[in-house]
């Protein structure tokens, strides 16, 4: 199949069957693009969505999002994980504001020199918003491609991208590049997926690869395995006589970055040790709760939560980088979710006596 021909097939597909009306397709332009295509990176569209339209209606401009406060942001984006997106997010914006006058660039060298900007992004917000002809290579479309060419290997690595990058640059079209680029990458959400692809309605069968040969379920190739090695911590919910609890702010780099979480106490430290020397006070009582699991890419959390009554209200302390949190009346910051979870069971349980 020529490029041409696999662009007509797939644009008529696309015409009849692909997504119109998603949120970011309805006014479209590079600041909507791009916040939708951070979101969307190893994220669902259905999870996308909601976010998406809460993070727009607070935060309609570049501008405004540069203006904000990070922990406004943070707050905005919890429950969406893979928290660096949110903080490049803002820290572009910053730079948009400052060095473009809040329009982003219009090259894609401008866009990959910003913060959590890459190739296929940088590409999707040109073709997207822009009709530029720009290359994409998400997670979809490297599936398509992959199938499709018969491109064996796990994309990450640097031989495989390289021919799917070559695939990608010799397939785009000149003309409706911003409908092309939404097809390729509704085939793969919505018929060529990783599992049970829909190999019979797909407009580019007649040669794909992988379906000619039988090799659907291994193309695109897998990342080899790693054992995920399992970490362990105690978080103290820290609770005063008003019912607040105590947070304090990770740095901005590393787990949870920049988000407000439980402290947690020196490996081997007792709770009670820990709030004399952090609170001053001893705790007048400590309960455990069942330990929690929580999974990241590269490894397991395992999280013992102690629940530590402070009832002294003296003992409040303040300062930078900490914060008494009142769960019935949350100030709007970035919380982990395995937090606001466990946050979530201590209101529960004071509701109910």
């Amino acid at each position: 199949m020529s490029a041409e021909a696999f662009a007509d097939r797939l644009l008529a597909w696309f015409d009849e069957h692909g997504r119109h009306d998603l949120p970011w397709q309805r006014d479209v332009s590079p600041y909507c693009v791009w916040v939708s295509e951070i979101m969307l990176q190893q994220t669902q569209v259905g999870t996308v969505i909601p976010y998406f339209e809460r993070f727009m209606a607070r935060f309609p401009t570049a501008h405004e999002l540069a203006d904000a406060p990070v922990d406004e942001v943070l707050h905005l984006w919890s429950g969406l994980g893979y928290y660096a997106r949110a903080r490049n997010l803002h820290r572009a914006a910053v730079r948009i504001r400052d060095e473009y006058g809040g329009d982003l660039p219009e090259t894609p060298e401008a866009l990959i020199a910003l913060p959590g900007i890459g190739r296929s992004t940088a590409g999707a917000i040109l073709a997207l918003a822009c009709g530029q002809r720009q290359p994409i290579l998400d997670g979809n479309v490297k599936r398509v491609l992959a199938r499709h060419r018969g491109v064996a290997g796990w994309p990450g690595r640097s031989a495989v991208a390289k021919q799917l990058w070559a695939a990608a640059e010799a397939l785009t079209p000149s003309s409706r590049v911003g409908a092309y680029t939404q097809a390729l990458m509704d085939l793969g959400a919505t018929l060529c997926t990783r599992a049970n692809p829909d190999c019979p309605r797909c407009p580019l069968s007649g040669d794909c690869v992988a379906l000619r040969d039988g090799r659907q379920s291994e193309l695109p190739g897998r990342k080899p395995k790693k054992a995920r090695p399992l970490r362990h911590t105690v978080m103290v919910l820290a609770v005063d006589a008003d019912g607040r609890v105590l947070l304090r702010q990770r740095p901005a780099d590393g787990l949870w970055g920049g988000l407000w979480s439980l402290p947690e106490p020196a490996s081997g430290q007792d709770v009670e040790s820990w709030c004399v020397e952090t609170l001053g006070r001893r705790p007048a009582r400590v309960e455990t709760w069942a330990a929690v699991r929580h999974g990241f890419t590269h490894f397991e959390l395992e999280i013992a939560p102690r629940l530590a009554l402070v009832p002294d209200s003296r003992c409040a302390m303040a300062g930078e980088g900490w914060l008494w949190y009142n769960p019935r009346s949350p100030a709007r910051v970035g919380l982990a979710a395995v937090v606001e979870r466990l946050l979530g069971r201590l209101t529960a349980d004071s509701s109910s006596g």
